[in-house]
């Protein structure tokens, strides 16, 4: 089920531009974008969450293609904070965008690899000319990242980094949906 919380959440960028945002409450591997977002582990070889649920939905031309550049680009794996493309396989996008978010950890601030993430995949969507991209809540799941705070980087990324094509977060809860409604109306 996806349920489309609010569309066109506007925003302004640091430039004054309007970003155009849209929130969904669903599963981000039945989204009809040009890109996916991938909360990816270093590996980039699948895993759980939506790095898995990714990989299961788009088949092994995604699998192919990251150990591909496993094998080239990243032999020692996706450093956290960056982005790579593959193919998105079965899936309706064109292509994956993974990234790795960094772990939470309560003594150490760390959000300036959460921004780099962020960050990373809108360029990267860019040069790819994407025409819309879907974001998860980038480390908030299994990495621990509090949600309000998680939510609230992705925006103010988001934002600030001005993509000239919408911008889709697709979050997995309620609870979820109410830190990405609370960031984008703040």
């Amino acid at each position: 089920m996806v349920r489309v919380l609010r569309r066109g959440y506007a925003g302004w960028s640091d430039e004054g531009e309007i970003v155009d945002i849209e929130l969904v409450e669903g599963d981000i591997t039945a989204q009809d974008v040009d890109a996916i977002v991938n909360a990816a582990n270093n590996s980039l070889l699948g895993g759980g969450g939506v790095d898995g649920a990714i990989h299961r939905a788009g088949g092994p031309e995604i699998l192919a293609a990251c150990r591909a550049l496993r094998a080239t680009t990243v032999p020692n794996g996706l450093p956290t904070g960056e982005a790579v493309a593959t193919t998105a396989g079965r899936l309706r996008a064109r292509y994956v965008i993974h990234t790795v978010g960094p772990v939470w950890h309560p003594a150490e601030d760390r959000s300036h690899l959460l921004v780099a993430a962020y960050r990373n995949s809108l360029r990267l969507a860019a040069s790819l000319e994407v025409a819309s991209l879907a974001f998860p809540a980038i480390s908030a799941g299994v990495y621990g990242w509090p949600l309000l705070d998680a939510a609230a980087i992705a925006v103010r990324t988001t934002r600030a980094e001005a993509p000239p094509f919408p911008v889709r977060f697709v979050v997995f809860n309620r609870q979820a949906a109410d830190a990405f409604r609370a960031a984008l109306t703040s």
